[in-house]
């Protein structure tokens, strides 16, 4: 194992102990964005081979229910997905994973770049999900790792024109530097009115919502234009959240939930493969195994400067 990001799930079951339905009971090891190197095979697997570098797709199926069967395995109820109570994560120098969850490297790739294939997945998901095309506008809310990979994500998709909102202004900064066309401050004046002045007046067909903050998301609907389409990634801590239905329905907008993701990997692999995205510009830190406990504290408490966390159980990689 070379490289392990911390995501923003294991600092919540850190600091909360659950998620949701996910309860942790018993010690657990977090940890589920990774790429290594394969060190052991099995008898029968033939798809990869020692010494190959390969990305991990966290999540195993049971590839038999009927969402296994249709191709929208995320949703498959058996899954076991690392880091998720009671399946232990990646936090540590050797995992083993069933082998058609590997996905190979190519050579010119960074391990960093395979263990932010998993975050950039989600956003290559809500592209899916949110049907974009290059005709699209898109504005992002929240721009921690998921937002951020987010706009990769949509410039994979061929969307020229990408907004993005956050409260915090060295997140604002780096979504500049990652390319987006504006970026807004939630905090200081309309938000609406913000979107038009940004595009002219033509404002965005697509909402992709990443900061889960119960008022961003209540906004998307009256934010995107009539006949758009809001996508949901982030988790809010509240269950329900008051939404302008009337508004959504003489407007004609689609609502989408992402949950994690399904039939990324080769197209993120062939994404960064084309040298036009820029992931690497998110991790801000970087950590050996035996520091987690600083890492994890960095990425609880310093959220303002702190993005992306890489953990190297080989600590000379750092």
């Amino acid at each position: 194992m070379y490289c392990i990001g911390v995501c923003g799930s294991d600092v919540h079951y850190y600091e909360h102990g659950k998620i949701g339905r996910y309860v942790v009971e018993s010690p657990i090891i977090l940890g589920h964005e990774l790429a290594g190197e394969v060190v052991q095979v099995g008898e029968k697997v033939n798809n990869v081979v020692v010494g190959d570098r390969v990305a991990v797709e966290p999540g195993i199926t049971c590839g038999r229910c009927e969402y296994c069967k249709s191709g929208r395995y995320n949703l498959c109820p058996d899954v076991q997905f690392m880091a998720t109570p009671p399946v232990d994560g990646a936090w540590a120098e050797y995992v083993t994973v069933r082998s058609d969850f590997l996905f190979k490297l190519p050579d010119e790739m960074s391990y960093e770049e395979g263990a932010l294939l998993e975050p950039l997945s989600v956003g290559m998901h809500a592209m899916s999900r949110g049907k974009v095309t290059p005709a699209d506008r898109v504005l992002i809310t929240g721009l921690g790792p998921i937002g951020l990979l987010a706009i990769q994500a949509a410039k994979a998709y061929g969307v020229n024109e990408i907004y993005a909102s956050d409260v915090v202004p060295y997140r604002r900064e780096l979504a500049l530097e990652m390319g987006v066309s504006g970026v807004i401050d939630p905090l200081h004046g309309d938000i609406e009115a913000e979107v038009q002045r940004l595009t002219g007046g033509r404002g965005v067909n697509v909402v992709v919502e990443s900061s889960g903050n119960h008022v961003a998301v209540s906004q998307t609907v009256k934010i995107v234009n009539r006949g758009g389409r809001v996508v949901l990634v982030g988790l809010p801590t509240a269950t329900e959240i008051p939404i302008d239905i009337t508004h959504l329905i003489d407007s004609e907008i689609d609502v989408y939930g992402v949950f994690r993701y399904a039939n990324t990997y080769p197209a993120s692999i062939q994404a960064l493969s084309g040298g036009n995205l820029d992931v690497k510009r998110v991790i801000t830190h970087k950590y050996a195994l035996k520091d987690i406990k600083e890492a994890v504290e960095m990425a609880r408490t310093q959220k303002d400067t702190s993005i992306k966390i890489m953990i190297y159980p080989n600590e000379e990689l750092v």
